[in-house]
C-alpha cells in the first residue's frame, strides 16, 4: 500500500527479532493502496529466509485492531487461506491463548503477516470467480464461531457522515444520485427482509488484487482491514461489483458472475431474503466505493508512494447496477 510512515531498518530488524523470526534481509515499500503503509520483509532464520508483509495502520486504532488480526488468526487455524498473523513468543493470555499480535512502530500499530505466495489475477476467467466465490462461502462459514465483534467501520453509519462531506467536489447529477441512492440504502435497511439477512465476519474488500493465484490455484485472501460483521450478502455484493464487471464500463458480466454465484451457493446456499435484495446490494457495494475513492481523491492524506483510485469507476458501477437487474440475480 502507500508509504505513509518510513520504517527505519534497524527498526524492522528489532520488530523480527521480538517475534524470534530471524535476522532483517531486506525491507522494501509497497506501492499501490491508500489506507496503510506497507512493507515487504525477508527474514533470514538458520540460514532459510522467509518473507512477511510488515503493516503500520494509518487510520486504524489499537482497539479497532485487534477485531482484524485475531480474525485472520481464527480464519488460518480454520483452513482458510489468509496470511496468517505473527505472534510474540510468551504473550499468550486467557484473552487471547494466541499471543500478542499488535505491536508499536514509529508510533504506530503494527503487525507482522506470512506472504501469500503466487500473484493477483487482474483479468480473471469464470474458474478464478469460481474458486473466490468457493472460498469466500467457506470463509463466512468459519467465521460463524469467531467470538469478537466489530461492525462494519465503513458501513452504512460512515455513508451517511461521509456523503455530505463529499457533496461539495461534485456535479449536481453525481450530487443528485449520492443523496437518492443513500435514501434507497436507508429505506433498505430498515426493511424485514435485511433484518432477515445472515451475518457475521466479512472481508468488505475482496478487490481482484486482494485475492493470489499460483498456477490457476487460489492461495489466499488478504488485507483483511476493512471486515467486520455485516450481511454476507454485501461481501458477495462487493466481490461480484469488482470480480465479475468488465472494468472500463462497470457492466455486468453474466459468465464469471454465474460462476462465482454458483460456486458459493454449493457451499452456502442463498436464503430467499438474500436472492430478493442481492440487487439492493449489489448497489450498496458500489455506493460504498464510490464514497470513499471520492474522500480519498478530494481529501488525500500526503504519502512516499501514493496513488488515489479513480472515483469515476464505481460511478459507472452504481448507474449500471441502478439501471440494469442482471438475470443471474433475478
Amino acid at each position: 500500500m502507500a508509504v505513509f510512515t518510513e520504517v527505519p531498518e534497524e527498526a524492522a530488524g528489532a520488530l523480527l527479532r521480538r517475534l524470534d523470526l530471524g535476522e532483517l534481509a531486506s525491507l522494501r515499500g509497497i506501492q499501490g493502496g491508500i489506507e496503510n503503509t506497507n512493507y515487504f520483509l525477508t527474514a533470514e532464520k538458520e540460514g532459510v529466509k522467509h518473507e512477511f508483509v510488515l503493516t503500520l495502520f494509518e487510520r486504524l486504532s489499537h482497539e479497532q485492531l485487534p477485531f482484524y488480526l485475531y480474525l485472520m488468526k481464527h480464519l488460518a487455524r480454520h483452513g482458510i487461506p489468509v496470511p496468517e498473523p505473527q505472534c510474540q513468543p510468551g504473550t499468550a493470555s486467557a484473552a487471547h491463548p494466541e499471543g500478542e499480535l499488535l505491536f508499536t512502530l514509529e508510533g504506530k500499530p503494527a503487525a507482522v503477516v506470512e506472504k501469500l505466495r503466487g500473484h493477483s489475477e487482474l483479468q480473471p476467467t469464470p474458474a478464478h470467480c469460481a474458486a473466490v466465490g468457493a472460498t469466500l462461502a467457506r470463509m463466512h462459514l468459519q467465521g460463524r464461531d469467531f467470538t469478537m465483534v466489530q461492525p462494519n467501520l465503513r458501513g452504512l453509519a460512515w455513508w451517511n457522515e461521509t456523503v455530505p462531506v463529499v457533496l461539495p467536489y461534485v456535479d449536481p447529477d453525481q450530487a443528485a444520485l449520492l443523496r437518492s441512492e443513500l435514501a434507497f440504502q436507508n429505506h433498505v435497511a430498515a426493511s424485514s427482509a435485511y433484518a432477515a439477512l445472515p451475518r457475521g465476519p466479512v472481508h468488505a474488500d475482496l478487490f481482484r488484487d486482494n485475492v493470489m493465484f499460483e498456477d490457476g490455484k487460489l492461495t489466499g485472501f488478504f488485507d483483511f482491514y476493512f471486515a467486520g460483521v455485516d450481511t454476507w450478502l454485501f461481501d458477495v455484493a462487493v466481490c461480484l461489483n469488482d470480480w465479475c464487471i468488465a472494468l472500463e464500463t462497470g457492466a455486468h458480466d453474466e459468465e464469471r458472475a454465474r460462476a462465482f454465484l454458483d460456486a458459493y451457493g454449493r457451499v452456502r446456499p442463498f436464503s430467499t431474503a438474500e436472492r430478493h435484495l442481492l440487487p439492493a446490494m449489489l448497489r450498496a457495494g458500489a455506493l460504498r466505493f464510490w464514497i470513499s475513492r471520492l474522500w480519498d481523491f478530494h481529501l488525500p492524506r500526503e504519502a512516499a508512494l501514493l496513488k488515489p483510485h479513480d472515483p469515476t469507476h464505481f460511478e459507472r458501477v452504481l448507474r449500471q447496477r441502478v439501471a440494469f437487474a442482471p438475470q443471474t440475480l433475478r
